[in-house]
């Protein structure tokens, strides 16, 4: 993978990573909680850099990116992302958001809604009861140990940090752990045009997915035969399902293409 420009920026009291693949219309890459720009989006980067100019972005504590001495919020990702797009001169893009990342783009259309054209929403919730059951009695109980080993093995490889890598997974948990649930005018306020995906044994429930789905007028959705993100990215035993990514990323390039 050879982006065209990468580096830092100061964002916010941080210093932030970003990548940049391909040229064209804008399609900022907001990873999941644990990810990275590539850990997250190798696969659709390698389909999509000759359609697109894709912006990879490493979120606060996570990957090549530093931290602050504050909790994670989604609110404040999103605002870190406007303020990154607006150092580097892009004036509005399509935003594909995965896991938390999903919120992410979605607190970024709430909150800055001029910079956003188009959204892909993948494996996201706004709701605890969204869940599948027993998630969030299993992140009360959460270690280190227990993060899955591939997203270890991933930031360590970017930041050889041990410190660094507890750092973000204490925030990640911490961020899980206290999420309040989210009005529905966070929902009802997007007015981008909007694409929900989600696999039918996703970490959320499908009738989740379906409840966003409807809350975001005139807003599309996938619900595809995958688990958490398996649609789009390896899974953690580095599977790749080569024509369900196949699909997925050319039904995602027909949504920013209409």
């Amino acid at each position: 993978m050879n982006p065209v420009e990468k580096g830092l920026k100061h964002i916010n009291g941080i210093q932030m990573y970003y990548e940049i693949y391909g040229s064209g219309k804008p399609l900022v890459l907001v990873h999941g909680g644990g990810g990275s720009i590539l850990f997250d989006y190798k696969e659709v980067i390698s389909r999509l850099e000759n359609k697109f100019q894709l912006i990879g972005i490493d979120l606060q504590n996570h990957g090549m990116t530093g931290h602050r001495d504050i909790p994670e919020t989604f609110e404040q990702d999103a605002d870190d992302v406007a303020a990154l797009l607006k150092d580097l001169n892009i004036k509005k893009a399509s935003f594909w958001g995965f896991s938390n990342g999903g919120n992410t783009v979605m607190q970024i259309a709430h909150r800055h809604p001029q910079w956003v054209e188009k959204l892909v929403i993948a494996s996201a919730f706004y709701k605890r009861s969204g869940m599948m059951d027993g998630f969030f009695e299993n992140m009360m109980e959460a270690t280190l140990e227990s993060m899955p080993e591939p997203l270890k093995i991933n930031f360590l490889n970017l930041n050889p940090d041990f410190s660094a890598l507890e750092n973000m997974f204490d925030k990640d948990s911490k961020r899980m752990q206290t999420f309040e649930d989210w009005s529905e005018d966070i929902l009802t306020s997007i007015k981008s045009p909007a694409l929900f995906i989600s696999g039918d044994k996703d970490v959320m429930k499908p009738e989740h997915v379906v409840e966003m789905w409807r809350l975001v007028e005139g807003s599309q959705l996938m619900i595809l035969p995958a688990t958490h993100g398996s649609y789009m990215m390896a899974d953690f035993g580095g599977n790749v399902d080569e024509k369900l990514i196949d699909f997925t990323v050319n039904e995602v390039a027909k949504f920013l293409n209409i």
